[in-house]
């Protein structure tokens, strides 16, 4: 009967060290509003511009950068919040959009992707279109895998707006709403 007592208080002083560690090591990725996005770098192996170059996440700054993190499986799901972006016809020179492509959520091949993101890029030329080949802002800024994340980025780098999976209605709004709000501050 001792050693059942001294087994288990050990046993689950052990269990709640794991979980603790492991609760930490997550919440060290994932973005806080008002905060700056930790440092990203997509080059080589990893992904980047689709030219080849590299992209880092300093370039999120100086202007508002709307960012969708999208899984290509997955593309259809916040068509809405597009659309509405869109229809603010906001000016370029201020709100600047970037499209990641989670390329290791996906189960398509990589170069079918490259040939429908360079159409894109043409079509849409104030965009800019990333692929993310290792899922690197999944784990470093622990943006939702296999989804569809959406960021807002202020002129510091900081993160203004987030939400994954398929935005309300409520939360398209709100996102519109930062959007001028910070566009009038200027």
């Amino acid at each position: 009967m001792r050693e059942f007592r001294l087994m288990g208080p050990s046993l689950l002083y052990v269990a709640v060290t794991f979980l603790a560690l492991a609760l930490w090591s997550t919440a060290g990725a994932e973005i806080r509003l008002g905060q700056p996005l930790p440092p990203v770098l997509l080059e080589d192996d990893s992904g980047g511009q689709l030219d080849g170059s590299p992209w880092h996440s300093d370039s999120l700054k100086q202007k508002l950068h709307i960012l969708m993190y999208v899984d290509p499986d997955e593309v259809k799901v916040n068509t809405h919040v597009e659309d509405a972006l869109s229809q603010q016809d906001f000016d370029p020179e201020r709100v600047r959009s970037v499209a990641v492509i989670n390329m290791a959520a996906t189960w398509k091949p990589n170069f079918a992707i490259d040939i429908l993101l360079k159409g894109k890029q043409e079509k849409y030329p104030d965009t800019l279109y990333l692929r993310d080949l290792q899922g690197e802002l999944v784990s470093k800024w622990g943006l939702i895998d296999n989804s569809y994340h959406v960021l807002l980025v202020g002129r510091k780098g900081e993160v203004l707006f987030s939400a994954g999976d398929a935005l309300s209605e409520e939360q398209v709004t709100h996102l519109i709403s930062i959007i001028n709000e910070s566009l009038a501050g200027d």
